[in-house]
């Protein structure tokens, strides 16, 4: 399944992701409109939900699928957790349907930028760094 390619950028998409968030007064908001985001993504088929997908490093369990389609890189993840599962999809608006390129060249630490760095633990920071890395894999491959 072919899936088209983003039409923003992902400074792009960082900015708009920034400019949601910032609409949102209190962390228990922020917190709402991340778990929101976390509950459109698809969920995964108990074939992709294999121990070989799930991401050591997370506190939560995490399933990363990733696909290859010329030089664009397509991810499927789901967690276990709400908020990791909202984290993911901030990942996926981020990375899915880039280039090898674009994201060998991004700056992986767009959750500080978010002003989420300090509001979500160290486990799931680990956790989403985790996945970053594996995103980060993917396009060297």
């Amino acid at each position: 399944m072919t899936v088209d390619a983003p039409s923003f950028t992902i400074e792009e998409v960082i900015t708009d992701l920034e400019e949601g968030f910032s609409l949102f007064d209190d962390w228990e908001d922020r917190y709402r409109y991340l778990m929101d985001m976390g509950r459109e993504l698809p969920v995964l088929t108990a074939e992709e939900k294999v121990e070989a997908n799930l991401v050591p490093g997370c506190q939560s369990r995490v399933w990363f699928v990733p696909r290859r389609e010329g030089e664009r890189l397509y991810f499927r993840i789901n967690s276990d957790a709400a908020i990791v599962q909202g984290l993911m999809a901030l990942v996926l608006r981020v990375f899915n349907g880039r280039t090898v390129e674009e994201i060998r060249a991004a700056d992986p630490n767009f959750l500080t930028r978010l002003g989420l760095g300090e509001h979500i633990s160290l486990s799931r920071r680990n956790g989403v760094s985790a996945v970053l890395a594996r995103i980060q894999s993917a396009a060297r491959a």
